[in-house]
């Protein structure tokens, strides 16, 4: 899984050997600009994850003002980038053009249909925690880090000038209130947002003692202080017109399946994932026949055969040297096999703080900057522990035993999401396919198809387990949508994910969280992404007969970018395969 939007403009490259950009690329990338200025005038922070140290002290300001001006600047720079996509002559940067608008008519329509539809709640524990981290991480420069004190300051409103974040957050509901049609969060939300509240603000302060900060004390206090009062605000004003039934209005849901770059019928989709389900189930219980006479178990069913692999552990100090190692028996075998170009420097792997993990409590890459890069490189990313209803902790068995290694690894870090964003920062993709193309379809599709690509090179424990996530990713496009339309309950869900699917009882309640209130509509792009690229490869296969190479077909599909399926496909078949 990713998360991540990128922004702010191209400098250099640092320790990544960079490709020198084509002129296309060049004069695409003076358009994107359009797009990225605006992105860091009001979402600064983006613009400092990126690099942009001049956006570093800087912060969002959530006002209706703000918003407003946001959406008519939007609207004028469409207007000015379809004036450029008239003129222009080069298909490339017309293609590009096309991305871009493709991308500010996404944006403009998401403010303007959750406007008219949702009260503006907003979690901001976990606003600021995140643009705190963007700053008080291990590979930032130090000289970048005091800035998170005066980022705080300005939070919290204790510098000249700007007024504390949960204060413009309690005006804007307020004011919106008043209007009875508007709907609530989800009641779970709310709940979670809460209960993840202290854990941010410790992990926050964790951060600032961490690296030694001067002076951070007294905002941190004050941050504590509004938090409290925030979240005071939220159970006495935010709750009582919280929603109870978690679902999506079908227009808003809909909504949320563009943007996640979904381009199957949700019905087409549930139908595909429902006959690739059961298709799994028989692949993984011949697996699960051999993995249990190799090791003499007493049953063969897939799903007792998974239980007793997760029963082999990891101790706490194993985690990090066991992926590290199946990372690099994964490098031999792409090597060995030629299944495509690997960079001579090492991909990362980090275990989520307890912060972290209330942030994003799901395996997932968090990407380099795409631009102003350093030498940073992406983070394949393990949480270790969720909390469930009423804040118990739950434990995950799904990542840290030698099976799940070889899948987790082959999706996440190499030959995935890693390699898929790294190819990016060095080859010096355009802007507009490395960020505005940006969307789950095409980059959570490239990770369950590296899987699958991998999955016959592994030992059949590892095959077991890969075919279970894959069988996971079935189900979440299924469940996902069956869960919004009221078809299946959150119970009936659980059931499937716990019973045969055999994730933990913490994998379990991310997933539906995942489904209810976190992303609905995300986790659907998995397998649309993934069957889109299947159909691709055997429709390349087929053209090419014995001349294919998967090597260079994967090569090429990275050196594509982001594109969206469609997209992808023109490329191809227009410059690959010809």
């Amino acid at each position: 899984m990713v998360s991540s939007r990128c922004l702010i403009a191209l400098l250099g490259f640092g320790l990544f050997a960079q490709t020198a950009p084509q002129a296309w690329v060049v004069k695409s990338n003076q358009n994107a600009r359009l797009l990225l200025d605006l992105s860091a005038k009001y979402g600064p922070e983006g613009a400092s994850s990126q690099g942009d140290l001049a956006f570093d002290e800087k912060i969002s300001q959530p006002t209706e003002q703000n918003s407003a001006k946001a959406k008519a600047d939007m609207a004028a720079a469409r207007k000015e980038l379809q004036s450029r996509l008239a003129a222009e002559t080069d298909p490339l940067v017309k293609q590009d053009l096309e991305i871009l608008i493709a991308d500010v008519d996404r944006d403009i329509r998401s403010q303007e249909v959750n406007e008219k539809t949702f009260l503006p709640y907003m979690n901001v524990a976990g606003l600021i925690f995140a643009g705190e981290k963007t700053l008080l991480d291990e590979q930032t420069g130090a000289a970048r880090r005091p800035a998170a004190v005066v980022r705080l300051r300005r939070y919290t409103g204790m510098e000249p000038g700007y007024t504390p974040i949960t204060k413009l957050a309690m005006e804007r509901y307020r004011e919106k209130a008043k209007n009875p049609a508007l709907l609530g969060p989800a009641k779970e939300q709310v709940e979670k947002n809460l209960e993840n509240t202290s854990t941010l603000v410790t992990g926050l302060g964790i951060l600032l003692e961490k690296y030694k900060l001067q002076g951070y004390s007294e905002a941190y206090a004050k941050l504590r202080e509004q938090l409290a009062e925030y979240d005071e605000f939220v159970r006495k004003e935010v709750m009582p017109r919280a929603r109870t039934d978690f679902r999506l209005p079908p227009a808003i849901y809909q909504t949320a399946l563009d943007n996640y770059g979904v381009d199957y019928t949700s019905a087409d989709l549930a139908k595909l994932a429902h006959e690739g389900f059961v298709d799994i189930q028989k692949q993984m219980a011949e697996i699960a026949v051999r993995v249990a006479k190799a090791r003499n178990l007493p049953s063969s069913d897939y799903r007792s055969v998974i239980r007793a692999l997760k029963k082999e552990q990891f101790a706490a100090d194993e985690i990090l040297p066991k992926y590290e190692a199946t990372l690099k028996a994964i490098e031999e075998i792409v090597r060995k096999n030629k299944l495509l170009t690997l960079p001579e420097r090492p991909a990362r792997i980090v275990i989520a703080s307890a912060a972290e993990t209330a942030q994003q409590p799901a395996p997932h890459m968090q990407p380099p900057p795409l631009m102003n890069n350093r030498g940073e490189r992406g983070s394949f990313v393990l949480p270790l522990a969720t909390k469930g209803a009423h804040g118990v902790e739950l434990k995950y068995d799904d990542f840290t035993f030698a099976a799940a290694a070889w899948t987790l690894t082959a999706h996440e870090a190499r030959p995935g999401h890693e390699l898929q964003f790294a190819s990016m920062v060095e080859r010096g993709v355009s802007l507009a396919r490395a960020m505005f193309a940006f969307n789950s379809t095409n980059v959570e599709g490239w990770g369950l198809y590296s899987e699958w690509f991998m999955l016959p090179y592994m030992p059949d424990e590892g095959k077991l387990i890969s075919l279970q996530l894959r069988m996971l990713r079935a189900a979440r496009a299924f469940l996902d949508p069956e869960l919004q339309s009221g078809k299946v309950t959150p119970e009936q869900a659980m059931r499937v994910l716990e019973e045969d699917v055999v994730c933990s009882r913490a994998f379990a309640t991310e997933e539906v969280e995942r489904f209810t209130f976190r992303m609905p509509g995300q986790a659907v792009s998995y397998y649309d992404g993934y069957s889109r690229l299947l159909e691709l490869r055997l429709e390349v296969e087929k053209a090419l007969g014995p001349k294919f190479d998967a090597g260079k077909f994967h090569d090429f599909i990275l050196s594509q970018g982001l594109l969206p399926p469609g997209l992808l496909r023109k490329a191809v078949l227009a410059e690959f395969v010809k």
